[in-house]
């Protein structure tokens, strides 16, 4: 269980990863010293699973998001067939999901062009691959790997 300085550590973290170690002590009341030691007990305990950069995407020209709903005619999840869609570098997310009996993909692309394309010769070529039907955003109000942490 994580104690109410280590879950505002947390917090500080998810809002800005980059945020020096003497600023997160200062913002909790704590030396430096011991934010850091918290920190790497989080980071051995599992509960920071990394660090990454969040790149722009129109600077990239990945404007378009698109979530293919892919059925395959395997019943179940299995590895290879979620494992063959991860390896499409255009994908974001890959989700088992109920309801569908298969997968969500999210994609990130620079246009519908770009999305037909990995789709016919990238998703559909997966032999397990029946279908897709694919959703594309118009708008994104929200967008973030932050998880809510309570404390």
């Amino acid at each position: 269980m994580l104690d109410e300085i280590s879950l505002k550590i947390l917090n500080i973290l998810q809002e800005k990863a980059r945020i020096p170690n003497v600023e997160v002590a200062r913002r909790v009341e704590m030396a430096p010293s011991a934010v850091l030691e918290r920190i790497r007990k989080l980071e051995r305990q599992g509960f920071i699973d990394g660090y990454e950069v969040r790149l722009n995407p129109e600077r990239f020209d990945r404007r378009q998001i698109a979530f293919v709903e892919v059925q395959t005619r395997l019943v179940g999840d299995h590895p290879q067939i979620g494992q063959a869609l991860t390896n499409i570098p255009e994908v974001q997310e890959v989700h088992y999901v109920a309801g569908l009996d298969g997968y969500l993909v999210k994609l990130r692309v620079a246009d519908t062009v770009e999305l037909g394309a990995i789709i016919r010769e990238k998703i559909a070529v997966i032999t397990e691959v029946v279908s897709t039907r694919t959703t594309t955003v118009l708008h994104t109000y929200k967008e973030t790997a932050r998880i809510p942490i309570r404390g």
